[in-house]
């Protein structure tokens, strides 16, 4: 079975976020509906470097569970019916931060569907790793609502 993936100009086409708020840089594989996996590469050149511990440079949790929920958001939105909305996030449950990431780091951001609440309501669960070894992993729902204008 091939993979399915999606480059930074298909990712765009999906989400709303640009830099440097867009923190999914390729899709590597999906199955619709289901699950999703992703990448996140982490550089010296990320400007939260610049003031989350300069001298010990850290990525900070709540970009590690955003880069999750933009990965669930686009997972989300690969439904066809779902091209013309915006995921917006509505609840982030059972957070556990695990390792620190860093510089050089590439995260793997996997994302299943645990359920679809209602028609426009998706709950999901979201684990980040970097080389193996869980980073980061959270229980995060979504609003599928249609884009305004």
């Amino acid at each position: 079975m091939s993979k399915k993936t999606l480059d930074i100009k298909k990712v765009m086409e999906l989400l709303p976020h640009r830099y440097p708020f867009l923190l999914v840089d390729r899709v590597i594989d999906y199955e619709q509906g289901k699950w999703i996996n992703a990448i996140k590469n982490v550089t010296m050149n990320e400007l939260f470097f610049q003031g989350h511990f300069p001298g010990e440079p850290i990525m900070p949790g709540v970009l590690m569970i955003e880069a999750l929920a933009q990965t669930g958001g686009i997972l989300a939105l690969l439904n066809e019916e779902n091209r013309d909305k915006l995921a917006f996030f509505m609840t982030i449950n059972n957070a556990k931060f695990r390792r620190p990431v860093t510089p050089g780091d590439q995260i793997l951001l996997h994302v299943t569907v645990d359920k679809l609440v209602r028609r426009n309501i998706v709950q999901t669960h979201g684990e980040a790793s970097v080389d193996g070894k869980c980073v980061c992993e959270a229980d995060l729902m979504f609003s599928l609502v249609d884009k305004e204008g």
